[in-house]
């Protein structure tokens, strides 16, 4: 283990001494009892639609359990990484993480499912297809063998290419320099529409359309404003590709250690966390939409079909060979279809 990372650890062991320390307890004669304390970890800031879910698990299970529980909540990348926390989730030093879908592809081959280009017919197929026990119990108990069990889901948009240039048909997309996230999928999906992929973190993609470094970015709506990306991308196309999820996932020995009226309450806690989340994230995307059109941006409707029939021997390389996919992506069209 590096030396940051050794210090990252340090300081979240530091902190949660400190927690401990100072938690709340109640006397009873000479009876002492101190509340156990379950810490969350995620990258996410304190305003972003998957805090605001988390704070509502957090009241649902202080309400029901509040002599017994209490939730710390450790925001905005405060324990570290994505990488940094889920290691920290497999030793037991924390009880829940929530990241992105494609930072437990390291874990379990099914989590590159949701990868793949379209692969959903669209957002209110996936909303589905992800309230479906058949579907998400294979993805929630795929790395419990790792010590990362999955309890719960949250909706991360729908990827679509924005551009300066108006793109409306495959056509427009050929010979364009694309920004991607690292994955094979991501790229194969890219060269599948005849455009390069370019591999840039987030943050440099603003520049990278500035300088025409990239022609292209592929992000939620919320990317517009947030990042800025819509003072120098004016043309938002809705092609749907891409559906990604983020996940909620707890330490596997901690769900076990679980008695049957907490494991009831967190269950309903978890369920509660994605409601809320969702709503809130469907309000903030709308809110983008709207703050987007008065920075200039165009939203562009195109016929998705001659887009999703180019990405056709895309997936069914990137299936091939990979039963485990192969069952999902079964599931997942007799849910939708």
């Amino acid at each position: 283990m590096g030396n940051l990372k050794k210090y990252t650890v340090l300081i979240f062991y530091m902190s949660l001494a400190l927690i401990a320390a100072g938690c709340s307890s109640a006397v009873s004669g000479e009876e002492l009892v101190k509340k156990r304390i379950v810490s969350i970890a995620t990258v996410q800031p304190e305003n972003h639609s998957i805090v605001i879910g988390l704070n509502a698990f957090k009241k649902h299970v202080e309400e029901q359990l509040g002599d017994q529980i209490e939730i710390k909540i450790f925001t905005n990348g405060v324990i570290g990484g994505n990488s940094e926390a889920l290691e920290l989730l497999q030793m037991g030093s924390l009880d829940m993480v929530v990241t992105s879908g494609s930072n437990l592809e390291a874990f379990a081959d099914e989590y590159k499912i949701f990868s793949l280009p379209y692969l959903f017919n669209d957002e209110s197929s996936f909303r589905k297809v992800m309230d479906e026990e058949e579907f998400t119990d294979i993805i929630y108990n795929s790395t419990a063998d790792k010590g990362i069990q999955g309890v719960s889901w949250f909706a991360n948009g729908v990827n679509n290419f924005y551009s300066a240039k108006k793109i409306e048909t495959p056509e427009d997309l050929k010979g364009l320099k694309i920004r991607v996230q690292s994955s094979e999928a991501n790229v194969k999906m890219v060269q599948g529409f005849k455009a390069a992929a370019v591999v840039l973190d987030y943050g440099e993609v603003y520049t990278a359309l500035q300088n025409k470094v990239i022609d292209a970015g592929t992000n939620p709506e919320m990317a517009l404003v947030d990042m800025k990306h819509g003072e120098v991308a004016k043309y938002y196309s809705r092609t749907e590709h891409q559906i990604f999820t983020d996940m909620f996932v707890a330490n596997s020995a901690f769900m076990e250690s679980l008695t049957e009226e907490e494991e009831k309450v967190f269950q309903d806690a978890f369920k509660l966390s994605t409601e809320v989340a969702n709503g809130e994230w469907d309000s903030k995307v709308e809110k983008a939409i709207e703050e987007a059109t008065v920075m200039g941006v165009e939203f562009v409707t195109v016929d998705k079909k001659p887009f999703e029939e180019l990405q056709i021997p895309v997936k069914e390389k990137l299936l091939k060979g990979n039963t485990d996919l192969q069952k999902l992506n079964e599931i997942i069209q007799e849910i939708q279809n």
